[in-house]
């Protein structure tokens, strides 16, 4: 292996297209793991989310350039433990059927919706607000439930927010315009699908909070929306460090001062929010872990 160089090949034996492949990775940094798949003229078609899949006539040649063959267990356990590994909840692309399979169960008659909104959640811009994304907050919107005394179910325009809440996204627009095009959204195809006009207000009022997150304290379904979206705050330090990171690519067009300064901002207006969490469920899993990230990344981001 090349001096400081962390980059680990498996045995080939995953099946796909006629041929077998490995899996190529990186226990150091995803830029070191596409410097050497770019030196070795691996397309980037072949990276998927935490690694390359090269075929088998390439694997001789990948070791002789550097990298470690180890078995497929030790790949994945050197990659867990580096906390490059994605998990398959954050797999945009593996989210299909569960979320296909989420949304027959809450609006059965309209699949037609349901594909409109997994295709733009899937727009070749997006980074982090991807399908992984709405999966994330779906589940968080589970998770709080679960965690509420009451045992109440979620209502309907609680989770439709959830799947309108950026339907629309842009990563570039006025603040808060995002947010108001995918409420017009859903107002429209929610009207057109012949739900009542209170219950459509209620989902497009749901999904402008997003923009500040800040539900008045007695609004129950403002503070299960916010909460929800902003789980990925209190994830471990590695989830949230891959979420930082997404956010980076989705403002790739941003200079990278122009970006620390856009980005110390939005974290500081998240600090400043009392309370950051709503829900006593949402407070005692994610809250000490939100601000320990976000302190954390303010320190990375400033000179």
């Amino acid at each position: 292996m090349l001096d400081g160089m962390a980059i680990l090949i498996d045995s080939p034996i995953w099946p796909a297209h006629g041929t077998v492949f490995a899996h190529l990775v990186s226990t150091t940094s995803l830029a070191e793991l596409h410097g050497f798949a770019a030196a070795a003229g691996i397309p980037e078609r072949a990276f998927d989310e935490d690694h390359y899949d090269v075929p088998e006539r390439r694997h001789a040649e990948l070791v002789g350039l550097g990298a470690l063959e180890v078995t497929g267990r030790d790949l994945a356990r050197k990659l867990i433990a580096s906390g490059l590994r994605v998990p398959a909840r954050e797999r945009a692309k593996a989210l299909d059927l569960p979320l296909r399979q989420r949304w027959s169960r809450l609006m059965p008659a309209r699949e037609d919706l349901g594909r409109e909104l997994l295709d733009r959640w899937s727009e070749p811009h997006r980074r982090y607000h991807t399908r992984a994304h709405l999966f994330a907050v779906l589940t968080a919107l589970e998770t709080i439930a679960d965690g509420d005394a009451s045992s109440a179910p979620v209502p309907r325009a609680v989770v439709l927010a959830a799947w309108y809440h950026d339907a629309v996204y842009s990563a570039g627009g006025a603040p808060g315009q995002d947010e108001e095009d995918s409420a017009r959204l859903a107002e429209h195809r929610l009207s057109a699908a012949g739900l009542g006009d209170a219950e459509v207000g209620e989902v497009a009022r749901l999904v402008r909070l997003t923009a500040a997150h800040a539900p008045d304290a007695h609004d129950v379904a403002g503070q299960l929306v916010c909460d929800a979206d902003l789980e990925v705050l209190g994830r471990d330090p590695h989830g949230y460090r891959r979420y930082a990171a997404r956010v980076r690519e989705e403002y790739a067009h941003v200079p990278e001062d122009a970006f620390r300064a856009g980005r110390a901002a939005v974290l500081e207006q998240l600090l400043g929010l009392d309370p950051l969490f709503h829900t006593p469920a949402a407070r005692q899993l994610w809250l000490a872990r939100a601000r320990e990230n976000m302190a954390a990344e303010l320190a990375r981001l400033r000179p």
